[in-house]
């Protein structure tokens, strides 16, 4: 029995098993194949050309059409057994199946021969079938040698860059048209999940380079490359497009269009179909549609928008303060541009990031809802949206859009890296960050330069820290290092990489020190000296850096390391300064009840600790011990922290803290393989 079939039998045969549920989709199929999303969907459409919902309903039909050859029910009955909730909609998409809608199953069954009125055994015996397949599956599997191993034909990963394309033109004005075709070729690859696409500023750094393709794919871990070059002569747009296989440097396809601007989007959904046909990619309808669409029928409009984009793109203060006018020129041109009006709210975005007192948010708001008012299933649109929630600081909000895009959007770096950063600093989730940060190293491995690598092994580095992946972390901050010795960061993370792996907190300490001497400003390595000393008892060496630090913060206005306020507080007791700790200790309770993170029972049970109530504290710890994807650096200090020695007295210390620990390994185990399966580790 192949892959497939074992694969396919075993999703069809959950999907028979929960027919009846509506609710029953993709997500409740991954957790039912204990499989990632991810990874489910990518399985299905290799197998089937299918996206997971449309094979979910495809079963569904199927079912439909044996029940309604068979029973006497009607097409409303039948329409909620296998799982409609309405019956239109399981007449329409039961049309669109089988060419004729359910009501004529019936007279198409007296045509049949009546031979084919024998007893359907497959039928009767469904289950006992499910139920034995599904053994013999497992035996298959435990079997140590399988012959179909020695002759399996290794698959060659459908990874691809964009090159920037050339310009041809003697009029270097046309740079922005020629860029706009290389955009909207690489834009329409990224919609296809079975193909990984390099980011489009990995691959900037190419624009005026010497190296050969050998070179470059090796660079960018890819197989295959795009080369285009091109001009724009009056109305006419002259293209020669080449994908070149990398292993190879041999052109596998190879394109010249002369064509009229008018049919510009032909032009560019034609380039992607055809550079998936050539690489064998899957392309399912969904993904089809999404590249054929085009952005606007106005050209004068689409015209305005490629080069407000190239000036977005310049990432700079002033590029966006040009591009903005030119993508309001698109939209009085065509009032319903939903990518003219996204990027207008992403514009505005940027330039109130780094404000304080934010100018913007109305025209964010207003934009991005025009963006997802003319097309909510465009990732350009969603991504503007979720910025908006992310300006407003409703971070919770910005994830489902955020992932609507990434649907939308298999490869977008833009989105992974927004996500990334989401799950590590807003809404804590160690798995979801390290997910994030390996399929962003993925997608945007070749940054523009040292520094921005330094940066993305440094968050790669951090998120397997956290999840406990301590060797693979070490090797990431090193290469971080290598890149840029000059990085901030680097060295205060691979001071505790380095004693998770030796457990030396004197060495830590002394490592943290020689990075504060380097700049004293520095409050995050300030509170992190302070630190080390409080968790060897050394309180007079935590009381000299904790003051500072709570001088600096109060000086600059700023409510930083709030999560701190209890340990400084014990610190301050310890020196008999009982009235500042009493303060600092209410502010750090008022911390704990706004906390609305996975650690806010782990900072409840040591304010109990701290106010002697011992019971309610191991209750709280108890309630952390079911808590999922917490940091690791809680595994290593928290039996260290000074303040939760009161809860060591009771009876049920020792073993809630191994629940914690035990908690912690089991899901790295079950992250480690989902990670695997899904090719990020």
């Amino acid at each position: 029995m192949s892959n497939r079939s074992t694969f396919i039998e075993q999703a069809e045969a959950i999907i028979l098993e929960n027919l009846a549920s509506e609710q029953f989709g993709v997500s409740e199929l991954a957790d039912a194949m204990h499989m990632s999303r991810s990874n489910l969907l990518r399985k299905i459409k290799k197998r089937t050309q299918l996206s997971a919902s449309q094979f979910i309903r495809k079963v569904r039909l199927q079912e439909a059409m044996a029940l309604l050859k068979e029973t006497s029910s009607t097409v409303s009955e039948i329409s909620y057994q296998v799982g409609f909730g309405s019956t239109s909609y399981f007449i329409k998409c039961f049309r669109e199946q089988y060419g004729y809608p359910p009501g004529e199953v019936g007279k198409a069954a007296i045509e049949e021969k009546t031979e084919q009125v024998k007893p359907n055994y497959l039928k009767i015996y469904r289950w006992p079938i499910i139920a034995g397949t599904s053994i013999i599956l497992l035996i298959i599997a435990f079997l140590p040698f399988r012959k179909k191993d020695a002759v399996q034909e290794l698959e060659v990963e459908k990874s691809i860059a964009v090159l920037p394309f050339k310009n041809e033109s003697a009029d270097s004005t046309n740079l922005y048209f020629v860029n706009g075709l290389m955009e909207s070729a690489l834009n329409n690859l990224q919609k296809i999940e079975d193909l990984r696409v390099i980011s489009r500023t990995s691959v900037e750094k190419y624009r005026k380079t010497d190296k050969g393709i050998p070179e470059i794919a090796e660079e960018l871990h890819v197989n295959y490359l795009v080369e285009g070059s091109g001009q724009r002569v009056g109305n006419q747009v002259l293209l020669n497009v080449q994908l070149i296989e990398a292993s190879s440097d041999t052109p596998i396809w190879v394109e010249q269009y002369s064509q009229e601007v008018t049919d510009v989007f032909a032009l560019q959904n034609d380039v992607a179909k055809k550079i998936a046909k050539a690489i064998k990619a899957v392309v399912t309808p969904a993904e089809l549609e999404q590249i054929e669409k085009r952005p606007t029928e106005n050209l004068v409009a689409y015209d305005y928008y490629l080069q407000a984009l190239d000036l977005l793109y310049s990432q700079t203060t002033e590029g966006l303060e040009k591009a903005i006018p030119l993508f309001q020129k698109a939209v009085e041109q065509d009032p319903e541009f939903a990518l003219a009006y996204a990027n207008l709210a992403i514009s505005y975005y940027y330039l109130d990031i780094h404000r304080k007192q934010k100018r913007y948010t109305d025209l964010i708001n207003n934009y991005s809802d025009k963006a997802l008012l003319y097309d909510s299933k465009n990732d350009v649109s969603l991504i503007s949206r979720a910025l908006y929630y992310m300006h407003t600081e409703e971070y919770r909000l910005a994830l489902p859009h955020l992932e609507k895009a990434l649907e939308y959007n298999p490869n977008s770096a833009d989105v992974v890296q927004v996500l990334s950063i989401l799950y590590y600093r807003y809404i804590p989730d160690t798995a979801e960050y390290l997910k994030y940060a390996l399929l962003g190293i993925q997608l945007d491995i070749a940054a523009n330069d040292s520094i921005a690598k330094g940066y993305i092994y440094l968050t790669l580095s951090n998120a397997l820290a956290q999840t406990g992946f301590v060797n693979e972390a070490f090797e990431y901050i090193n290469k971080s290092l290598d890149y840029d010795s000059a990085n901030a960061f680097a060295p205060y993370l691979k001071a505790y990489i380095q004693y998770a792996k030796n457990g030396d907190i004197e060495q830590t300490k002394n490592s943290l020190i020689k990075e504060l001497e380097k700049d004293t400003t520095r409050l995050d390595i300030l509170q992190e000296v302070a630190k080390m000393h409080y968790f060897q008892e050394d309180y007079d060496g935590a009381f000299k850096y904790y003051k500072k630090f709570v001088e600096t913060r109060k000086d600059r206005s700023l409510n930083i390391y709030p999560e701190e306020d209890g340990k400084i507080a014990l610190v301050y007791e310890k020196m008999g300064l009982k009235e500042q700790a009493a303060d600092f200790f209410k502010r750090y309770a008022e911390y704990c009840e706004r906390d609305e993170s996975i650690y806010k029972s782990a900072s409840m049970a040591l304010k109990y600790a701290y106010e002697g109530k011992v019971d309610q504290g191991i209750e709280q710890l108890n309630h952390f011990a079911v808590q999922d994807h917490f940091q690791y650096w809680i595994l290593l200090f928290i039996e260290m922290d000074p303040l939760i020695k009161p809860l060591k007295k009771h009876p049920e210390y020792s073993v809630t803290i191994q629940k914690i620990k035990d908690r912690f390994w089991e899901n790295q185990a079950k992250l480690k393989t989902s990670l695997e399966e899904e090719g990020l580790l």
